[in-house]
Formats: C-alpha cells, structure tokens, sequence
C-alpha cells in the first residue's frame, strides 16, 4: 500500500515524486495522459523559469537580490497585506529559487540560456527590476526528461508505481482528513478507488476549459471575446479543483489566471481550438479591428501581458491585428513554446546563433504558409481585401490603415522619437548590459517595410496559458570599485568605452534619445526602412 498518491503527472507532481522518495516514502503516481506525454506541458513549452541571483545574471552585469525580487512581486502582482498565503508564497519562492529551483535543477542536468530574459517589466506599476526569465537550454521538453530519467534513475524506484491513464474524478474523505481518491480509467472506463496516508493534487490550472475560462475572466478585461485559443493541456479542465472543493478545500485568485494578447490558431491542431502564442514583433503596428492604432498610447509587448489583453478587449470586437513586413517578420518573429523553437530545443548552438543574427525563415514560411491568421498582400490594398476576407466582412478600412501607416512613417521621417510610451520602452530595451544590447532585448527598427518587402497581417485572439510568467523593468548599473565574485573588465581601450556605454544615464522624459539608440538612426544602419504605403512584390 502507498503511503503517498500524487495525482497529476506534470513537473510539480514528478518533483514531489522525487522529494518523497528521497525521505523513503511508497509513492503511488497517477496521470490521466498517456505514458508518452509524461510531463504535462511543460514538454511542450519554452521552458522559462523565474529564477533571482543566478550565475547568468551575473555574467550580463545583472545585480538582483531575493528582496528586491520580492518587492517587484508584491508590486506587480498587486498583492494585498491581508493576501496571508500569495504573501507568504511571494517570500517563500524569492528566497529558496536559487537553491531549491536553479541549483537543484543544474544538479540533475538542467542548462540555461546564458542571457536571462526580460519580461512584464511593468508599465504603469513596476515589475521586475531585472531581467530574471531563464530559459531552458532544451526548452520544457528537455526539463522533463531530465527529471523524468532522475526519476526512473532513483535507487529508491522500487518504492514507486506510476499508472497512466487513470482520470480521478473526487477525492475520499474519512474523520475530517482525504484518506484517497476515486476514478475511472481515460480510455476503458474502469472506475478505480484508492487509500493513503496522505494526498497530494498537482493538476495545474483549468485554462484547457474556456468555458470555465469565461466563467472566471476578469472584470478588467470586461466581457470575454467570442474567441479564445486554447494554450493550456487538454486536460486541463478544472475537473480535480472541483474534487478538492467538493472535499472541503478553499479555492481563491481563480481570476488570476494567465492570458496572452497575441493568440493564432495551430497550422497543425492536436486538440479543439488549439492556439499558439505569438511573441508580438516590436517593429510591428498593433491595430483594432478596424485598423486603426490601438491607443493613445501604442501598445507595446513586455511590460505588462495583462494591460495587453484589458486593451484589446475594450475595443468593439475584442480581436486584433499585427501588420509587418518579410525583414520584420523573419527577424522578429516568435512563438512561444518548444515546437517552433527548434535550435534550442534541440541544443543546437549554431543554428540559435544563425536565428539571433539573421533571423528564422523557416518560421516565418511556417506561420505564413499554413497558419489561417496569417495573410500577405503585395500593397495595402490587396492586405487589406485579404484581411476582409478572411474575417468575412468589410470591417478593415484601407483608410485608417493607411492613415495609421502615414503618420507613423512622417514621424521617422521627420527624425523624431517615438510618443512618449514608445520612446520610454525603446531606450529601456536598449539599456546596455555589459556594453551592448543583447540580442534578447533588441528593441523596435524604423517599423516601415522595405520597398521590396510584401506586407503581412495576422490576426490575433486571446489564449489562456497556465499561470507562472516572469516580468521586468531595466536597472542602469551603477559606478561602483569592483567586489569579489564581479566579471573581470576587459583590457585597454574597448574595456574603457564599454563602462563608458554601461554607465550612460537613461534619457530624460522630453528628450531626445542618444543618437547610437534612435530609431531612425538603427533603421539606416539596418536598411530595413519601410514603405507601408508604396510596396512591392517580394518575388
């Protein structure tokens, strides 16, 4: 008989596995998947991990300390005093992640992408400080199997059953404590009824439910749209949340759920309304549904996911819209998730090179090509007709694209910076780490396409994702005498201009950007200029 049923065969149930058998406990694990997809999401996922004080950190000049971690958190999060336990989660997980998470992951295998990322950095209240978004080198799949073969490697095995399949349905009670569980089996139906001393439900969120979704969408987001893509596992559903409030447990936050703006249908779907996440491309216009520029102030990705998604579903059909070009698209493009991040799930070094420095053209083949919210147009006209036409109305005016197109290029023209939100995050994401801006915090080019470059579209929707995303604001390094454990500066003149570049103060509200960081500048030293108004075909 075990002494411990796990139900939920994902990272947090594989993890309690190990800490169990570790203290010698019998463990029974249950997964209503099948034995192949052991892991839960997490193999399907980028494989980002909130993690505070990190070697990586260190080596990009990043000085981050559990306290600030922590204020950062209660900031952003909005947490209340009286919030007793997201408080005490907060402190708990700022403090213990650097040994409990990254160096007890590094000890089983596990890499990380040398230049942390830097995300939800806060808009109108602040986010993270620094940039603390680790990436899996091998994304989620990899993390996985790492902790999937420590698992199956652990001298106390024998003390271990895993059965899949199995679909746990409630949770047995007896003298005020859950003494087991009952199910039935995924596939045959066979119900199944299990003792223990103890219980543990690691299922993950309900965002593989958007009924539930809608049930519980945040009053700042208003009503939730006719559409939402499905980002989460299909089993996901919020069965297992309603067991354990059947059984006495005090669900909470259940509106705190995690959404991402930028949502398009899967090319190849694996489950109804199977959605990805698109990585919005900063030298992109965001427009409504109409094509108009969402604004006043233009909506920028990776400050603030949740103000993203408020925007978009204030406006009449809660849809939107990203135009780019082929150079924007190819250099600039991203989804999130381990599929359509080959190189770095597969641990290639120079093809994650060869996509920083000159982008991904199979993704960009891949999303145009076989993705239905993508359309390409050899002018905006012909955009535009393709745009009606996969909607199935006439609701995009060529007008008001072309309005939008015009007075964005006038202001590149005229050598000026961009409105004031856009200005504040352009030079926060050129804020120099170690000299120079990482490829990972590359910020807009001149947002016009080339004369030779097609235009693109795609429509986006929201998606619901399992909650647990970093965010981020930049932090200028100080001057300071160098202490033990810093990187070595570099030797003669190029050391001196680097602390020249990392120690520039940021520039004041009002002013102009420093002329190596002005858009117009980057866009003729890039020669990626574009001509919304005047496009070509690309062939």
């Amino acid at each position: 008989m075990s002494e411990v049923i796990i139900i939920g065969g994902g990272i947090a149930g594989i993890c309690a596995a190990l800490e169990l058998l570790d203290a010698g406990r019998k463990v029974l694990l249950l997964d209503r998947d099948k034995a192949e997809n052991f892991g839960g999401l997490a193999r399907e996922s980028f494989g980002g991990i909130f993690l505070v004080g990190t070697p990586e950190q260190r080596r990009a000049g990043i000085r981050d300390t559990p306290q600030l971690a922590l204020a950062d958190w209660r900031a952003f999060g909005e947490l209340d005093p009286a919030d007793h336990w997201p408080n005490a989660w907060a402190e708990a997980y700022t403090h213990r992640c650097h040994d409990d998470v990254g160096l007890w992951l590094r000890a089983r295998g596990v890499g990380f992408v040398p230049a942390p990322h830097w995300v939800e950095r806060g808009l109108f209240t602040p986010g993270n400080s620094v940039p603390r978004f680790h990436i899996v080198w091998g994304t989620g799949r990899e993390l996985a199997l790492r902790l999937i073969a420590t698992l199956e490697n652990h001298p106390r095995r024998a003390n271990l059953e895993i059965r899949f399949g199995q679909r746990v349905e409630a949770l047995l009670t007896g003298n005020g404590a859950v003494t087991g569980c009952r199910g039935v089996g995924e596939d045959d139906g066979k119900p199944f009824e299990l003792t223990a001393g103890c219980v543990i439900v690691a299922a993950g969120g309900f965002n593989g439910n958007i009924e539930r979704v809608r049930q519980h969408w945040h009053r700042d987001w208003k009503s939730p749209p006719p559409v939402i893509l499905n980002g989460s596992h299909r089993y996901a559903d919020g069965r297992l949340h309603d067991a354990v409030s059947a059984a006495g447990g005090h669900l909470t936050h259940l509106d705190a759920m995690w959404n991402y703006a930028a949502g398009v249908h899967h090319p190849q779907p694996r489950k109804p309304g199977h959605g990805l996440s698109i990585v919005p491309p900063r030298s992109a216009l965001w427009l409504d549904w109409r094509g108009r520029r969402i604004g006043p102030m233009p909506l920028v990705t990776g400050f603030d996911t949740r103000d993203l998604v408020a925007q978009v579903c204030a406006t009449e059909r809660q849809y939107s819209w990203q135009l780019m070009n082929k150079a924007i698209a190819i250099k600039e493009l991203a989804v999130s998730g381990a599929e359509h991040n080959p190189s770095i799930r597969d641990m290639k070094k120079l093809a994650f090179l060869r996509d920083l420095l000159f982008g991904n053209k199979w993704l960009y083949e891949e999303m145009t090509g076989k993705c239905k919210d993508f359309v390409v147009g050899r002018d905006l006209p012909e955009l535009v007709e393709k745009m009606n036409a996969l909607q199935g109305d006439d609701a995009v005016s060529l007008a008001e694209i072309r309005a939008a197109t015009e007075i964005y290029d006038a202001q590149i023209d005229r050598g000026q910076t961009f409105p004031q939100r856009r200005a504040t995050a352009a030079h926060r994401l050129r804020a120099p780490l170690e000299g120079r801006p990482p490829a990972h915090l590359q910020v807009p080019e001149d947002p016009r396409p080339e004369g030779r470059a097609a235009a693109r579209g795609a429509r986006i929707h929201h998606q619901p994702q399992e909650p647990g995303r970093d965010s981020n604001r930049p932090a200028m390094p100080r001057a300071r005498r160098r202490r033990p454990g810093d990187p070595r500066p570099l030797r003669g003149g190029r050391s001196r201009r680097l602390r020249r570049r990392r120690h520039a103060r940021p520039a004041r509200a009002g002013r102009q950007l420093p002329r190596r960081l002005h858009p117009q500048r980057t866009a003729r030293r890039t020669g990626r200029r574009i001509r919304m108004t005047s496009l070509e075909n690309p062939t």
